[in-house]
């Protein structure tokens, strides 16, 4: 079955392949370019608000094909609809061949509860051995979150159907450049999570085949949380 399942993934890698064929970007002409984008994707395309992703050393294919998507209305957010409206398809290949070619910051590991850390040491009932238990306890569902997350990322939920993520984003989250599937190393874990919620409802239906929806709609909450803050630590 986990054999099967990788081999339908991969098919659909292959299928989506065919017939890519990039223009040159030019990288000089994509940074003055990306001038606009800066305030929400970063002068270099590393964002730093966890909602917008991050764009550097994104798969340049990827990038072009969201772009479009953007510009046909195929893919819909009032904000970039308007922003790619007047590019050229020269100007798209150029923006896309920029932020390819940056490098993606990295994330420290995302705290599962991060205002019970404050509540903790804020409060001056517990003594520093009970503080220290309760923050071990953070800590070690901490763990098991990014072990579920690299779970589902390598294998996959094979009782539900879910393939592994490994089979078209790449052991190390590089993503495939000729499939034009996206890399996910270090994204920021709200946007992962965000983007695999709106896969899961439908909200988010551009790619082909409608295959992340046909794999998100079967995860879980926590499979997705946990998925999206294994991802955003791969480096």
């Amino acid at each position: 079955m986990k054999k099967s399942l990788m081999a339908v993934a991969v098919s659909f890698a292959l299928l989506d392949a065919s017939g890519i064929a990039l223009a040159a970007g030019d990288v000089s002409s994509g940074q003055e370019l990306s001038g606009s984008c800066a305030s929400c994707h970063g002068g270099d395309g590393n964002s730093m608000m966890p909602l917008f992703p991050k764009l550097a050393a994104q798969n340049e294919g990827y990038l072009v094909k969201q772009l479009h998507a953007f510009k046909d209305g195929s893919r819909n957010d009032a904000t970039m609809n308007s922003m790619v409206a007047g590019l050229s398809d020269q100007d798209i290949q150029d923006i896309a061949a920029f932020y390819a070619a940056q490098t993606v910051s990295e994330n420290a590991a995302p705290q599962v509860n991060p205002d019970d850390l404050d509540d903790i040491d804020d409060d001056d009932a517990l003594s520093a051995d009970e503080k220290a238990a309760a923050k071990q306890v953070l800590q070690d569902q901490q763990a098991t979150l990014l072990a579920t997350g690299y779970d589902v990322y390598r294998n996959g939920d094979l009782d539900n159907e879910i393939s592994a993520c490994i089979a078209c984003h790449g052991p190390n989250g590089e993503g495939n450049e000729p499939a034009s599937f996206p890399a996910l190393k270090g994204q920021h874990a709200d946007y992962l999570k965000k983007t695999l919620a709106d896969f899961k409802t439908g909200a988010r239906s551009n790619n082909a085949d409608n295959m992340m929806h046909m794999i998100a709609k079967k995860m879980s909450e926590e499979e997705i949380k946990a998925m999206a803050f294994y991802v955003s630590t791969m480096k």
